[in-house]
């Protein structure tokens, strides 16, 4: 099947409906001429049988007419001018008397048309317009008269008329499509400057921009949507290069710890006690190695979660307590004061997994980065058919300009400050991430050396995701 570009296509489409419109046109132009040309001729055979009835008389039961000489003067006269034919039947139908123009030719009746009805017929090799009306004198029908003209100069004049229609029509159609198609490839210019800038850009070069075009027309917003679209390409692979390139590091720093200590565990014999602490260390560093890639796997996943959300009830109070309970050890550690205060149990429809995992970074950080002996205050209440979920700390806290980058991957506030505070700087990322997938309200507030507070917003019925 013939594929025909685009700007054809829009010529193509431009001329049909153009070329609709002017057929219309034509035939209404063509239909009006018909109808005038066809309205004078018949006006004229009226007028003809009007002046013919007005002009026989009955003498000795048939047929004569009052002025024979007049008769035969005028139609011999008029047989160039305005072709009239003339001729009177008796009641059974044959010839009376002829206009002499119709020398050896004769008009016929038709039966199938009513009387007083015109009709387009033949008389020999030409075309004619008839009509038949009946003979009365004195109230009674003697016969019939039959006038025709000729459609000779009708037909010819319509026919010049159509054909020199049609070879416009053509001509027309010609000109339109190369107009159409020349225009047409102005209007998508900007078309062509997509299908350009889009083979110039790869992953290596997404700096460049379609050029907007000066009317702001839809292929301005176009392209407009185009170039936001790929700013948002850019910033997403530059985040991808920048998390790549953090998680590549955070991964080779455990590994080379791990391998710099088994390498000086076997350049010489060493004590039980030796090995033990040195092997402790690297089980240690080989945990840490888990946890991130187990965070990294998390976070990989956000593409598609959405598909995979499983909604069903959740119970916070015992989402909480659990979580507590896996940081127990720290807590009794580090002597961390823990309250939790639920005036009822709180129940939402969410995904489990993902709102314990929310639960347990926010609850983790508030523990590690409180001070020996602090306090850390978990609150649920509810407001309207809201559950809120409010957890404070009384930590080192965080910088008001890191409040916004403390949600990017691998970014650690404050870490210079407490090098004895280990992470990787994900666990706010995949909080950020999972609560805008949940549509649960995030918000952090925190002040250097006050403590850090921590707002969560659940709708009690999960929304349509």
């Amino acid at each position: 099947m013939l594929q025909l570009s685009f700007k054809n296509r829009i010529a193509l489409n431009y001329i049909i409906t153009t070329g609709l419109l002017i057929l219309v046109v034509f035939s209404v132009i063509y239909s009006i001429v018909k109808h005038t040309v066809y309205s004078h001729i018949d006006d004229n055979i009226h007028v003809e049988i009007q002046n013919h009835l007005d002009e026989i008389k009955e003498e000795g039961g048939k047929v004569i007419l009052i002025d024979e000489e007049e008769w035969n003067e005028r139609e011999h006269n008029t047989v160039d001018v305005n072709p009239v034919f003339v001729e009177f039947l008796d009641l059974n139908k044959k010839i009376i008397e002829k206009a002499p123009n119709l020398k050896t030719e004769t008009l016929q009746f038709n039966d199938s048309v009513e009387d007083f009805e015109l009709f387009d017929t033949r008389m020999g090799d030409h075309a004619i317009r008839q009509i038949q009306v009946p003979l009365h004198l004195k109230g009674k029908k003697i016969g019939y008269v039959l006038v025709a003209m000729s459609l000779a100069d009708s037909k010819m004049v319509l026919n010049n008329l159509f054909d020199i229609m049609c070879l416009s029509f053509l001509g027309i159609l010609l000109l339109l499509f190369f107009v159409a198609r020349f225009f047409a490839g102005r209007s998508i210019k900007p078309i062509n400057a997509i299908i350009n800038t889009s083979k110039i850009i790869t992953k290596d070069n997404l700096k460049t921009r379609i050029p907007l075009p000066k009317t702001r027309d839809e292929l301005h917003i176009l392209s407009k949507t185009i170039n936001n679209l790929l700013n948002r390409i850019e910033d997403a692979i530059e985040r991808e290069k920048q998390f790549t390139s953090d998680a590549s590091h955070e991964l080779r720093t455990p590994l080379t710890v791990i391998k710099g200590t088994l390498e000086v565990l076997i350049r010489k014999p060493r004590d039980n006690k030796e090995y033990e602490e040195k092997i402790n260390y690297c089980i240690k560093e080989v945990d840490h190695l888990n946890t991130l890639v187990d965070q990294l796997l998390l976070m990989a996943r956000f593409e598609n979660q959405k598909k995979n959300i499983k909604a069903e009830s959740v119970y916070l109070n015992a989402v909480i307590l659990d979580v507590l309970k896996l940081n127990s050890d720290k807590i009794n550690t580090r002597k961390i004061n823990i309250k939790f205060d639920a005036q009822e149990d709180y129940y939402i429809q969410s995904d489990n997994f993902l709102v314990i995992t929310i639960l347990r970074n926010i609850i983790s950080n508030a523990i590690k980065y409180s001070n020996t002996q602090g306090e850390v205050s978990i609150l649920l209440s509810k407001q309207s058919e809201k559950i809120i979920c409010k957890i404070s700390d009384n930590g080192i806290g965080i910088a008001k300009q890191d409040l916004e980058a403390i949600f990017n991957p691998f970014f650690r506030s404050n870490s210079t400050d407490h090098p004895e505070i280990k992470g990787n700087g994900l666990g706010l990322s995949i909080v950020k991430r999972i609560t805008e997938l949940l549509h649960i309200k995030f918000k952090i507030e925190s002040e250097i050396g006050v403590g850090t507070t921590v707002l969560l917003n659940f709708n009690e019925n999960m929304k349509s995701l």
